[in-house]
């Protein structure tokens, strides 16, 4: 028996053939503070109900897959302390044990791909962390995006990565990677990696479309839609360059590895950034989010 629930607006939308988009909630536990990551996160539900789709917000409470969450859920989450930070190799361990629980990228894949929800859009996927060459500290969200069919919403890789080596590995593993209405891939806060793409979609009907497509030729895994932050939030890379490389260089003299890697970067960016990395991280995840229920539109209404 499948361990996850549905809330009642997730599974009114799904049992109707109605467009709904996932929704991470590592941001909500591991990315900002309270009370602005109550806030953001329904900021964010709120523009994917507006663009005409029901979000449906993941995460692990007392031990239960909850697919979508109803606000004092959320709430009671965003407040949560000491909640686990789960992706596929912990997530069912946490269940197991009763646990609570906020969904990665790879984590949130599984749970919607579980649920029937073939859309996800979040901030940035993981990928190949500089220096993996020594550290092989490379993100599972990589393998998931391979054997997972959910197609993926975000601004790209986390800049904070090696871009060339994260591309390399999606192409090794057959990931298909479109740009969204432009030729280069964006890097997160930025709207170029420097970095041609190996796709490109123009519509959400494209997308939609190659989703049905690589279902019906039977092809496993999901596909990463990089969509570009709005050109007034981004923050250029020749900005963000320095600012990146003092964050590494921290994290190496203080030993942060593994899980801590990316939470720590994110935050240290943001100090040296005065707050602009965090604002251009919320304009890139409601913009995600519309992007996402857009897709989720068209797949409602193409045939399977």
């Amino acid at each position: 028996m499948t361990q996850f629930t549905r809330s009642a607006a997730v599974a009114e939308a799904l049992d109707a053939g109605r467009a709904v988009v996932a929704l991470e909630s590592t941001i909500v536990t591991h990315g900002m503070p309270w009370p602005q990551n109550l806030e953001v996160a329904r900021r964010v539900e709120s523009t994917i109900r507006d663009a005409g789709a029901t979000p449906a917000t993941i995460a692990v409470m007392d031990g239960e897959l909850r697919i979508g969450l109803e606000d004092a859920q959320l709430e009671q989450l965003a407040q949560a302390r000491q909640v686990a930070k789960l992706s596929r190799a912990d997530m069912a361990v946490c269940m197991a044990r009763g646990g609570t629980g906020s969904t990665t990228v790879a984590a949130t894949m599984i749970a919607a791909r579980l649920a029937g929800i073939e859309v996800f859009a979040t901030g940035g996927i993981g990928g190949v962390h500089r220096g993996a060459e020594n550290s092989f500290d490379i993100s599972a969200d990589l393998q998931e995006l391979a054997q997972t069919a959910v197609t993926v919403v975000a601004a790209g890789a986390k800049a904070i990565l090696d871009l060339p080596k994260t591309l390399e590995v999606l192409e090794t593993l057959g990931v298909p990677v479109m740009a969204y209405g432009q030729d280069q891939l964006p890097a997160f806060w930025s709207r170029e990696a420097g970095l041609r793409a190996p796709l490109r979609a123009d519509t959400a009907l494209q997308i939609a479309q190659a989703h049905r497509m690589r279902a019906r030729l039977d092809l496993p895994g999901g596909q990463l839609i990089a969509n570009p932050i709005p050109v007034e939030a981004e923050i250029p890379r020749a900005t963000l360059a320095p600012i990146i490389a003092e964050a590494t260089r921290d994290a190496d003299t203080h030993g942060i590895t593994g899980k801590d890697l990316t939470p720590y970067l994110l935050q240290r960016i943001y100090e040296l950034s005065d707050g602009r990395s965090l604002e251009a991280n919320i304009a890139l995840v409601l913009n995600n989010a519309r992007l996402g229920a857009a897709i989720a539109q068209e797949l409602s209404v193409l045939p399977a």
